[in-house]
């Protein structure tokens, strides 16, 4: 197994702790348990447990950033690129293993600057949804209503349902292609 496939799986394991037990029951030892190492195999990736949330908020963030960038490359309409990559990246992209979206409530627990490629990505891309071709205000509204549903996902707060969240996106997509 790479090294990078073994880190993507210790990586899993620490979000899968925080999901299901809490910040609280992040530890090394539990975590080298869950991902089925040692101690010692989890150190030799990351060396402390601040080292481990930041690979988790790191792999979450240059995930997203990969998404965005090729479906906003892949885009043939100019007009609105970047937003609607950012909207359908999120409703219909998202990272698969759910839990690892843990990593950024483990960061802001653990150290909150260990957010800071997530902030420097949203920086990113707020830079490029501003300067999209569509009213930036709009556009910001867009990206603030997408992350409003991830985010009541994420804290398991409020779940809209299938269709009305289907529903949502769609209107979305309409308002980034009004003229």
């Amino acid at each position: 197994m790479s090294r990078t496939s073994r880190k993507v799986e210790i990586l899993h394991a620490a979000s899968k702790i925080v999901s299901e037990k809490g910040i609280f029951n992040l530890t090394l030892e539990a975590v080298a348990l869950e991902a089925g190492i040692s101690k010692g195999g989890l150190l030799y990736h990351f060396p402390s447990k601040e080292e481990l949330v930041k690979g988790m908020v790191e792999h979450l963030a240059n995930n997203y950033r990969e998404k965005i960038a090729d479906n906003a490359d892949m885009d043939p309409i100019e007009k609105g690129k970047w937003i609607r990559a950012y909207v359908d990246v999120t409703f219909n992209q998202a990272y698969a293993n759910k839990d690892m979206h843990s990593g950024l409530l483990a960061a802001k627990a653990v150290n909150s600057e260990l957010l800071d490629p997530i902030r420097q990505l949203y920086t990113e891309w707020q830079d490029s949804i501003e300067h999209d071709g569509i009213d930036p205000v709009k556009a910001t509204i867009i990206r603030l209503a997408t992350d409003g549903i991830w985010l009541a996902e994420l804290f398991d707060i409020y779940h809209i349902g299938d269709e009305k969240k289907e529903n949502v996106y769609k209107t979305l997509r309409e308002w980034i292609s009004e003229k």
